[in-house]
């Protein structure tokens, strides 16, 4: 589904298959967009009963709330299309739905602004994402997660002020895209941020909390190769901190 039947130009990873063309999205009806509000809300008390802290809300690279926001993608002319003010409606009645059902304290929404993953587009995305905060701040939530650039690619690639985004919202701001220890610490630093978020160093790095903690090397990211299969090499079998420094004692051991 999506807001307007417009084919992305991207690809989405199929198995046995590899990746092939996006499907083309069938628009939502007008009249079926309340029982995506309710889909929301039923996930998120679901998650909570079963025993998460917290629920993010992807609002972020293409996926069904990102696509309704963006000119790109959405070319309604209801009251969910049009104007930014009627393309940020259902984002906002989706946290609105989910706040009342968990309580904002346990709710946070991730945005890209820039980001073109999933053939995200926007004419005006600073205007747009201006709004969008400032329509979020008024709910208490637990934070707002921002993806500054490309996804898992170049931070720049598009002019955009992160810092009057920031402005726009009183909780607390979350930070993404290929921080590593000292650039995440000059952000908390000097306040561009509250917290900065990590996920591929992760997947490479079990003990990340650790290395960091310690200022201790990473190891190198995910090995293209076999990230989408093949078995655990490259994906799962990442040594621990500890596995490194036992193989580094090891080899100063061993006799020349």
């Amino acid at each position: 589904m999506g807001p307007s039947v417009i084919r992305a130009g991207a690809k989405t990873f199929v198995a046995n298959e590899g990746f092939v063309d996006a499907s083309k999205p069938r628009a939502l009806e007008l009249d079926g967009i309340s029982g995506i509000v309710e889909d929301f809300r039923t996930a998120s008390a679901r998650a909570i009963e079963a025993g998460f802290d917290g629920v993010e809300l992807h609002g972020a690279h293409g996926y069904l709330l990102d696509a309704f926001l963006r000119d790109g993608t959405n070319h309604r002319t209801d009251a969910y299309g049009g104007s930014i003010e009627n393309r940020a409606r259902l984002l906002l009645e989706v946290v609105k739905a989910c706040a009342d059902a968990i309580g904002a304290g346990r709710l946070g929404v991730r945005i890209s602004p820039v980001s073109t993953a999933g053939d995200s587009r926007d004419s005006n995305p600073q205007a747009l994402f201006n709004h969008v905060v400032k329509g979020l701040n008024p709910f208490g939530l637990a934070y707002v997660h921002v993806v500054e650039g490309e996804t898992g690619g170049p931070r720049y690639t598009i002019p955009f002020d992160y810092s009057a985004l920031h402005g726009g919202f009183d909780g607390v701001w979350m930070v993404n895209n290929g921080y590593d220890r000292k650039m995440a610490i000059d952000a908390i630093v000097n306040g561009r941020a509250d917290l900065v978020s990590f996920g591929r160093l992760f997947i490479a790095n079990p003990d990340l909390v650790e290395r960091l903690r310690e200022n201790a090397p990473p190891n190198p990211l995910m090995d293209q190769e076999t990230v989408y299969g093949g078995g655990a090499h490259g994906y799962t079998d990442y040594p621990t901190l500890e596995q490194s420094r036992a193989a580094t004692d090891a080899d100063e051991l061993a006799p020349a």
